[in-house]
């Protein structure tokens, strides 16, 4: 993940899943494809057959350490045994996006009923983006027609699994500072690609959306509101939108804090109302860019692109902090996000699978290393406990180890650990 300033909230034990929305439900929610070779983003996208997860199968704390084909085979048929068949990348310049769709190709040879397939992002940054110099965010880096190029090159190689491209992920929200571009950047290159479309070169069927802040896409503060912005919403598929409450529990905490009339409750009771307004606060957020979409005129799906809560914090949300991280608080936030999504026919790419350690290299116990619903250790945590009862990863390791659960099972030793929200003055 990266660091944010705002954004969604819980789901379900269980791995339920996600479908598109726009007002109403697709009538592709009910349906379950079988035609594998001829499946399309719409019929995956609002299927409740396709659960949808972010995906980074980085180990290590060196970034430069790439998984290995059959650790991302590993990872893949976790992630299916889960019930995942969508999966959402972030930069195709790093070999990990070209073997992933490698290493699902082989994994449908050996096993021709095996599914996954991809949202592919192409990086996107402003110029002077990551070097010593000022970033210029009204010029965009030489780059991005080389992470384009790549996408493409991917899309067509494996038609059959990429199935969206994802031009940019937060690349106009101003928070990030170090390399946002303003949206006409974002507008050339999805024209670029729906052109392409046109012209046969890229699959008809093939969705192309940018993954972005709520905010980047109309739902926060007017200085979004540009023409720009507002013909990418045209020229899009679908607008696959970010939000993570969990991180407002310290940037903006009005809706998180304990409520006069919850001092009396227990410290669980505290929490799960806590974790409702999480939920809520997501979904006002998504109303927002629906709201804003809809004075435009326009009226096609929106999609979570990706929300999440971490399990881990030494700083703002932690202890000293929001007492926001845990897994308890995980487990009630993926729950409610799922439970949420699927009744209201959206898509939730959820952040993420598996944690990562080197989001916050010098910093072990920082939030953006524990977001995912598997540890390090190959540890299922308190959200998909289930799923291991369930006996779903029988005869499956990452690592070399099984998948187990956090805490060894005893939840008694997990709730012990867990902080009521401050009292909200």
């Amino acid at each position: 993940m990266k660091n944010y300033f705002k954004t969604i909230g819980y789901l379900t034990l269980v791995l339920l899943v996600f479908s598109c929305k726009n007002n109403t439900k697709s009538e592709n929610n009910t349906t379950t494809v079988t035609q594998t070779s001829n499946i399309s983003a719409k019929d995956i996208l609002g299927n409740p057959e396709y659960l949808a997860m972010s995906y980074g199968g980085y180990r290590y704390v060196d970034h430069d350490i790439e998984p290995t084909l059959e650790e991302l085979k590993e990872d893949m048929k976790i992630l299916a045994a889960m019930g995942v068949k969508m999966l959402r990348t972030y930069k195709v310049h790093l070999p990990q996006a070209t073997n992933l769709l490698q290493a699902i190709s082989e994994l449908k040879k050996e096993d021709p009923s095996f599914e996954m397939y991809v949202m592919l992002g192409a990086w996107i940054d402003c110029k002077n983006a990551w070097t010593d110099q000022k970033p210029d965010h009204n010029e965009e880096s030489e780059r991005n027609a080389v992470e384009i190029a790549t996408t493409v090159t991917l899309a067509k190689k494996y038609p059959d699994i990429v199935k969206v491209i994802a031009v940019g992920n937060e690349a106009m929200v101003k928070w990030a500072a170090s390399y946002y571009v303003q949206p006409w950047v974002i507008l050339k290159w999805v024209n670029h690609l729906q052109d392409l479309k046109k012209s046969g070169e890229l699959p008809e069927d093939l969705w192309i959306t940018s993954s972005d802040n709520f905010a980047s896409w109309g739902g926060g503060d007017a200085e979004y509101h540009v023409t720009e912005l507002n013909e990418l919403i045209a020229a899009v598929d679908f607008l696959s939108v970010h939000t993570y409450p969990m991180h407002d529990t310290h940037y903006n905490p009005d809706f998180w804090g304990v409520r006069e009339t919850e001092k009396d409750k227990s410290d669980l009771e505290k929490i799960d109302a806590a974790m409702l307004r999480a939920k809520a606060y997501a979904q006002a957020q998504y109303n927002s860019v629906r709201t804003y979409m809809k004075s435009l005129g326009i009226d096609k799906p929106i999609h979570i692109g990706e929300t999440g809560w971490a399990t881990t914090s030494n700083g703002h949300y932690g202890p000293n902090g929001s007492k926001a991280t845990d897994e308890y608080k995980e487990a009630l936030y993926y729950k409610h996000l799922r439970d949420w999504t699927n009744a209201e026919g959206i898509s939730c790419f959820y952040f993420e699978g598996f944690d990562e350690q080197w989001k916050d290299a010098a910093n072990p116990l920082g939030s953006e290393n524990h977001f995912g619903l598997i540890n390090l250790k190959s540890q299922a945590k308190f959200a998909i406990w289930s799923l291991v009862d369930e006996g779903v990863f029988d005869g499956l390791t990452r690592d070399g180890k099984p998948i187990t659960k956090t805490y060894n099972g005893d939840k008694s030793a997990l709730i012990k650990e867990v902080l009521a929200p401050p009292y909200h003055q």
